[in-house]
């Protein structure tokens, strides 16, 4: 270990280490502390005392022993192998830890995040002599049957490439390439550091124009998300948060998913873990890690770790987005980080402000977020980060302040509601207290793709919605019989498009999933009825002659019945809808 001491214990207190003697340390340096070897970082420095975090269990580490700098920054790893791992919060990976120290984690125990014993099949792309900026290609690795590695110039190397490795098969510390930077040679392989809590650059960021399509009809066409968008999933338990997040995982157009398992209970870690390789993706046929890297970090972990997890999650996110892919992380929760905060600010003795959190939690939140984005990289490509990140408010009430300073931050809000998950409404996203300020963004988008009604249709349908909690509130008073039949089919409209739009299972091949066309072609039913119906009462229509119609049943159930491709069966659906219109309206004229 080529580390030098830069200092020596003088008090410990849980995560929190206090170093003195301390004369040749940076801030944020990885460290190791101890006989041990704890891995730490540095983050405070005051005369000759330094305040470390240790991510592992400090028990046993006592007065005297010496810390050792490492003179960078927590670092990640990146390169071939990240898809399909299972990391910690400071990525080391959890398989290899398993066959070191076995079910338990050992103290002090490290490994290699990248496997250095697989070779990769490298391509080259980038031409002998020519000139490279930073973030260019310099060639390509089939990490996965559906994604490419390219092996790119880090962001702050540039220069005129003097040699390229010839196909064939290298390890990732092998040199594929030797670059003139202008003051140096450098010999570049397939891994390259980045340091955890620094952004890394890009080009330029883009409007967010295009829609993270999720299959989910709730956010798709209620509340959608942007490419390179942020977005928050309050809820109290049971809610059903990380069901959502496993949904859009599996269903969403992205190219990669980056899971953040953050502080989250280890049953409901476990299921993730030992579910997760074992769900198919729809668009291969294999198995969905093919795509994705989970970031594993339970309540029971150190909690500084915890502190770290979301930025590795980021980090590795950001990586594949200078590739030129399309990333969704999913952060759950971002509660569990915020109270890993509040207790290393507790034991630093830091002026605590709303609830404990410390002063600086607004502004943490901020930094994560607005690593999102839509970006020209630094290659000429253009990828995104959009991150999905679930909060955990206690008691389910969003006026605490995780859930209120997000809201801050994010553009897009889920709410779940716990009496839709109470009555088995799945997803339980409550269309009264969510909303999305991506709508006019991708409208444009869903209005060549499906047509120029769905700005008005959405529009309209969220109206049909307040109007109904509107009148509820009077029913509560009244009762149902005592409005006239035109607000009571409002009523009655609200509750189809609630259970057959809006509702969706999970565990049904056909409704698990609904493409963008047929959930306009859903809607546009809905709103037909509507219509119809509602100038159909205006002639005198009785509301039990409007309940009464067959054609009811198929709309009601065209959610299992019609696939998504199929617009012969939308299309004979509408025209039964109206014949059948047409036969009530004669019959009362």
């Amino acid at each position: 270990m080529n580390e030098r001491i830069i200092g020596r214990v003088q008090r410990v207190n849980g995560p929190v280490i206090i170093l003195k003697g301390v004369r040749d340390a940076r801030m944020l340096e990885l460290v190791h502390v101890g006989d041990n070897l704890l891995v730490g970082e540095v983050i405070k420095l005051e005369g000759e005392k330094a305040l470390v975090q240790v991510y592992e269990d400090t028990t046993g580490l006592a007065p005297g022993e010496p810390a050792y700098g490492s003179g960078m920054p927590l670092s990640l790893e990146l390169g071939p192998g990240l898809l399909g791992s299972i990391y910690d919060g400071i990525q080391r990976p959890l398989d290899e830890l398993l066959k070191r120290t076995g079910t338990f984690i050992g103290r002090g125990v490290s490994a290699n995040a990248l496997d250095r014993s697989k070779r990769w099949r490298f391509v080259p792309t980038a031409a002998k002599e020519c000139l490279l900026n930073a973030g260019a290609v310099l060639g390509t690795v089939q990490e996965t049957s559906r994604i490419e590695h390219r092996i790119c110039l880090p962001p702050d190397i540039s220069g005129k490439l003097i040699s390229v490795a010839p196909e064939g098969e290298y390890g990732v510390d092998d040199i594929v390439a030797v670059i003139d930077t202008g003051k140096e040679r450098r010999e570049l392989t397939m891994v390259q550091r980045w340091p955890i809590r620094v952004p890394r650059p890009a080009r330029s960021r883009r409007p967010p124009s295009i829609p993270l399509v999720t299959g989910q009809r709730v956010i798709d066409t209620l509340f959608p998300l942007a490419k390179g968008g942020t977005v928050a999933i309050p809820g109290g338990f049971g809610t059903g948060k990380t069901m959502t997040q496993h949904a859009i995982a599996k269903w969403c157009d992205a190219d990669l998913i980056v899971y953040i398992g953050c502080g989250e209970r280890g049953n409901e870690m476990t299921d993730v873990l030992t579910e997760f390789p074992h769900l198919v993706d729809p668009r291969t046929g294999k198995s969905l890690m093919e795509r994705t890297v989970l970031i594993a970090n339970t309540s029971n972990m150190p909690v500084s770790a915890r502190e770290a997890s979301v930025y590795t999650g980021v980090t590795i996110a950001e990586y594949f987005r200078d590739q030129g892919y399309h990333v969704a992380v999913m952060a759950d929760s971002t509660s569990r980080w915020a109270e890993a905060l509040r207790e290393l600010s507790g034991r630093m003795e830091e002026m605590p402000a709303e609830e404990g959190f410390p002063a600086y939690l607004p502004t943490r939140i901020a930094e994560f977020y607005e690593r999102a984005g839509y970006m020209d990289t630094l290659s000429g490509a253009e990828g995104s980060m959009s991150i999905i990140g679930a909060v955990s408010p206690p008691g389910g009430d969003f006026s605490e302040p995780v859930t209120q300073h997000t809201k801050r931050f994010v553009r897009c809000f889920w709410g779940l509601d716990r009496n839709l998950a109470n009555a088995r409404h799945y997803p339980a996203i409550s269309w009264l207290d969510s909303y999305s300020e991506y709508l006019e963004d991708v409208s444009p988008w869903w209005t060549d793709l499906v047509g120029e009604g769905w700005a008005q249709d959405r529009k309209e349908v969220v109206e049909l919605l307040r109007r109904e909690t509107r009148l509820l509130q009077v029913v509560k008073l009244v009762g149902p019989d005592a409005l006239p039949d035109s607000q009571r089919f409002v009523i009655e409209v609200c509750s189809l498009f609630k259970n057959a739009f809006l509702q969706q299972n999970a565990f049904d091949d056909v409704d698990r999933f609904s493409s963008p066309l047929k959930q306009y072609r859903m809607l546009s039913l809905i709103l037909a009825y509507w219509r119809r119906g509602a100038a159909a009462i205006k002639q005198g229509v009785s509301l039990g002659a409007l309940r009464k119609i067959a054609v009811l049943q198929d709309i009601v159930k065209m959610k299992f019945t019609i696939k998504d491709d199929d617009e012969e069966a939308f299309a004979k659906l509408a025209a039964a809808l109206d014949r059948a219109m047409d036969r009530l309206e004669s019959a009362y004229a």
